[in-house]
């Protein structure tokens, strides 16, 4: 078969069961699924990704997928597909060969996007209905070319850490904004996957004793052409358009290898790597959005379209589109994706983005749907950490403890009951003992145990800890959208001055907020989940949407840490080793015989009427375990919202003996050690919002 610069490539058969371009040492097979094409065409590129060298009509068509094979094409080249079939957008068909489309299963892509007219598959310029008239304009020359690769699974990798869920504490970070302006970190090395390897970046993450670090999006994600018009970018990268690709801009030396590098870094640190993933929607919007894989492939089997209107998508995510993982093959296309980063690429676990999209089905979400039952028959995925995000803005997307057994689910009602306790709101108290104790009232169900609760003060999305102690009103117009983007409900409290201040006193006060939000967070039963940066005073002046900011605004700022900021690593440091050292503060079963007691401030049991008083601030809770007698554990955390002080008459032990306080936020670390080691009796005075461990 001839190309069109005259050079002849003699296409094989080859074979339909592998999707994607997969080397056998000899040559290269293309195999890409497509239920309604009539006819595809492999196009091949030259080195630099410019010139078209060929272009090659795939020559068989087996169970809903076209393939061949090419002899002699190696990891190196850039490919990218030209789709025929019909236009017809009212059915929910829009196939356009003027476009050259990513191969889903790419490995690796080249290039970057440079946003143009040609990348959409209607006329941008009628005037009338414009998803409906046909685009003329061939995208081959601004878009990326995928790269066909030859990286497998290594049959001697490194074991891998495999950290218990009861020990387990997330670390949520960004490659670059982690690494931008770290100094160990060399200036070419800054903001890629080789910074975050460094041994000084992995050492300093060891040390705060978390145990997995959870990236933010990795895979190839695009920044929005409406963004990029603007000068910003989508700096989370929560706008996936290749779930096998690592992120061009992310990668180091090593190319495609320096990811699974980075991994194996951390493995040796004992440390796992978890990945949030984005299968809910990918980077091409809505009907006015572009053409550049999905939607040119197989828009109707990829994505879920109105029934009526297939013209017009279901948009449960609010990014346009939704991904139908009721298809079987989009459903193989997401469950292959997982067993890549899992096997080839080594990581320890997922974090899935607007979860209740992969469990939704025609008629809704069902957590016996055919993504969970996948997930939990699949000998590879059921046995990785698997903790879903449990909301989208669809019907019915709320499900904070909807999800299977052997998931874990970020809970939001733990991150706001916890801020609005310590922010010192009425009637929180009978909530706050339900959180603080890993939500059994969500998760005491099917055997799921208290770790399926993460709790977390803050996250990406949202104020950072310093600000949530900083700012009472959102500031986001570094964003372009007037303000009116972000979450408003913050349950922030800026202790009287909105941002920073001079004031010694708010001062105080605000590092105490952060010492007894990061410490109730540690000590709860459950998995805690930190926001990387937090526990250095990292602050985004008020943002709390930085999705699109790419800069200082969003980078941690290690050359400007104050003592302050070393003083809260060091308390991190501390009260994590109190959560490592003691399995009270990490129960791994409701059943586990452990006794709870909520006490009041009289020293008596939390009554009925206690509960019921919307005025209460101050409460205890004594803990012990089955084998107290036999020198198992048994402490007391007193918690006081109060602005003043509170004395507490301390409950007897059950040994014999004093209490002694080990852990106090009036003060943090440093020379001044408040109260630690204190005996104490009788009775303890609480100081204005402060909590107390004693043991």
């Amino acid at each position: 078969m001839a190309d069109n610069n005259g050079a002849r490539f003699d296409i094989e058969a080859g074979q339909a069961g592998d999707l994607g371009a997969v080397f056998d040492g000899g040559g290269t097979n293309f195999a890409l699924f497509s239920a309604s094409a009539e006819r595809v065409e492999l196009c091949l590129f030259d080195e630099g990704g410019q010139s078209e060298i060929a272009r090659i009509t795939l020559p068989e068509y087996t169970n809903e997928v076209w393939h061949g094979y090419l002899p002699g094409v190696r990891p190196g080249q850039r490919y990218g597909y030209r789709v025929h079939g019909r236009f017809a957008p009212e059915e929910g068909h829009r196939f356009n060969p003027n476009k050259l489309l990513l191969d889903p299963y790419a490995r690796e892509y080249a290039g970057d996007i440079a946003w143009n007219d040609a990348h959409y598959g209607y006329d941008v310029n009628a005037e009338v209905d414009k998803d409906l008239s046909f685009g003329e304009l061939d995208s081959a020359p601004f878009t990326q070319k995928c790269v066909v690769c030859d990286l497998s699974a290594d049959s001697a990798a490194p074991a891998r850490p495999l950290i218990p869920w009861d020990r387990t504490i997330f670390y949520e970070t960004h490659v670059r904004g982690f690494t931008k302006l770290h100094p160990a970190v060399p200036k070419d090395m800054r903001g890629t996957f080789d910074g975050l390897g460094q041994q000084a970046i992995v050492d300093y993450i060891k040390s705060l004793g978390v145990t997995s670090v959870e990236l933010l999006p990795v895979h190839a994600y695009l920044d929005d052409h409406h963004l990029v018009a603007k000068g910003l970018t989508n700096y989370w990268g929560y706008n996936t358009i290749g779930f096998f690709a690592p992120e061009q801009r992310y990668e180091g030396r090593a190319g495609l290898a320096s990811f699974r590098d980075m991994v194996r870094k951390f493995h040796d640190a004992g440390l796992e790597v978890i990945l949030d993933v984005v299968y809910n929607h990918t980077a091409e919007g809505n009907e006015l959005g572009p053409t550049l894989s999905f939607k040119g492939i197989d828009n109707f089997s990829y994505y879920r379209t109105l029934p009526d209107e297939a013209r017009f998508y279901i948009n449960d995510t609010g990014t346009g589109n939704t991904v139908n993982t009721s298809h079987p093959r989009v459903l193989q296309m997401v469950l292959d994706s997982l067993r890549y980063w899992t096997e080839v690429m080594e990581v320890d676990g997922f974090r899935f983005d607007l979860g209740t999209i992969l469990g939704r089905e025609p008629h809704g979400f069902d957590q016996r749907g055919g993504f969970f039952d996948a997930i939990g028959q699949d000998p590879v995925l059921r046995k990785v950490k698997l903790v879903g995000e449990p909301w989208d803005i669809g019907p019915g997307g709320y499900q904070v403890g909807g999800f299977p057994p052997g998931w874990a689910e970020w809970n939001d009602k733990y991150r706001d009951t916890t801020r609005a306790y310590w922010k010192s709101e009425e009637g929180i108290i009978r909530d706050l003992a339900a959180r603080v104790t890993g939500s059994g009232d969500v998760y005491d169900l099917r055997g799921r145990r208290p770790w399926s609760s993460v709790n977390f003060i803050t996250a990406h999305d949202g104020f950072t800890l310093n600000d949530v102690v900083s700012y009472n009103e959102k500031h986001n117009d570094a964003n372009g959208e007037d303000n009116k983007d972000g979450h408003g409900h913050n349950l922030s409290f800026n202790f009287g001055v909105e941002g920073p201040s001079d004031d010694e006193s708010v001062i105080a006060a605000r590092e105490r907020q952060k010492r007894n939000l990061l410490a109730t967070l540690l000590l709860s039963h459950g998995t805690p989940l930190i926001l990387a940066g937090d526990e250095l005073g990292h602050s985004q002046d008020g943002n709390n949407n930085v999705y699109c900011q790419d800069n200082e605004l969003a980078w941690i700022k290690w050359d400007k840490l104050s003592e302050r900021d070393k003083a809260l690593t060091a308390f991190v440091r501390r009260v994590s080793s109190l959560r490592a050292e003691h399995a009270i503060f990490r129960r791994s079963s409701f059943r586990d015989g452990c006794v709870l007691r909520w006490v009041n401030p009289a020293g008596g049991d939390q009554q009925e009427e206690h509960w019921d008083d919307e005025g209460v601030r101050a409460i205890g809770l004594l803990m012990h375990t089955p084998d107290v007698e036999q020198g198992g554990d048994e402490a007391l955390i007193l918690f006081n919202a109060f602005d003043g002080e509170v004395v507490f008459k301390l409950p007897a032990r059950v040994k014999q003996g004093a209490w002694s306080v080990v852990l106090d936020t009036e003060t943090g670390p440093g020379s001044d050690e408040g109260r630690k080691g204190l005996k104490a009796e009788s009775e303890l005075t609480l100081s204005a919002r402060s909590l107390i461990v004693l043991m």
